[in-house]
């Protein structure tokens, strides 16, 4: 039993709104094999603390009532018991305060990618398609530490504000945005590119080379992009 603790008054209309989003992105991305069985954990912020997926909960099956509450303090306010990796998420709300979600998963692609081999260390894929330049940018590879450990988080601190997420060697892809809609959309494009990599280099026998110089800079200066 995990347990449950009750909501103390209701919930502010923002509030309710974060669980229910956090409910239907879980939803949509476990119905689409994002993530499977009880892995992968979604949060977002608030005024006076965080909500979370609560720990070994499927996200294809969650209630907004489910959704843990924590306040700024990370002591446990309501609903199930709060993932153990809200310290890893602090760990990006704590150095970014722009970002307002993060997600993680253990997606197919991207975890077979750190068993296969990542492009760099520093940036696990190379920059294939514009998409991915825009919408996710370059991600590091964090070494494999058991779920949990506290060392990930202190990795996490020191790329919160350069990078828009991380893949775990082993686990998978933690990413974080502006929005939850928004932190899952750059997942699910991190994901395919993985995908669209390990096809290539597997399946057709081939090496695909990134965007050139003068391809990137135009991103950057069209669309911001960053890499």
């Amino acid at each position: 039993m995990t347990g449950t603790k009750n909501q103390p008054g209701s919930t502010t209309l923002k509030e309710q709104a974060l669980r229910e989003e956090i409910c239907e992105i879980g939803a949509s991305l476990y119905q689409r094999n994002y993530t499977v069985g009880a892995a992968g954990n979604i949060s977002a912020r608030l005024d006076d603390g965080w909500l979370i997926t609560p720990t070994d909960a499927c996200l294809g099956r969650l209630t907004p009532a489910q959704i843990a509450k924590v306040d700024l303090s990370g002591k446990w306010i309501s609903g199930d018991k709060p993932s153990k990796t809200l310290t890893l998420h602090r760990a990006v709300y704590d150095n970014n305060p722009l970002m307002q979600a993060v997600v993680h998963t253990h997606s197919t692609n991207l975890v077979a990618l750190t068993l296969s081999g990542v492009w760099h260390d520093n940036a696990v894929l190379p920059p294939i398609t514009p998409y991915q330049v825009m919408k996710v940018g370059r991600i590091p590879l964090i070494p494999y530490c058991r779920p949990g450990d506290p060392r990930v988080a202190e990795q996490v601190k020191l790329l919160a504000t350069s990078v828009r997420g991380v893949l775990l060697e082993r686990l998978g892809p933690v990413v974080w945005h502006e929005s939850i809609s928004q932190a899952a959309f750059a997942l699910e494009e991190l994901e395919e590119t993985a995908r669209l990599w390990l096809m290539s280099r597997v399946k057709l026998e081939l090496q695909p080379e990134p965007l050139n110089a003068e391809a990137l800079d135009e991103l950057y200066r069209v669309f911001g992009a960053r890499w």
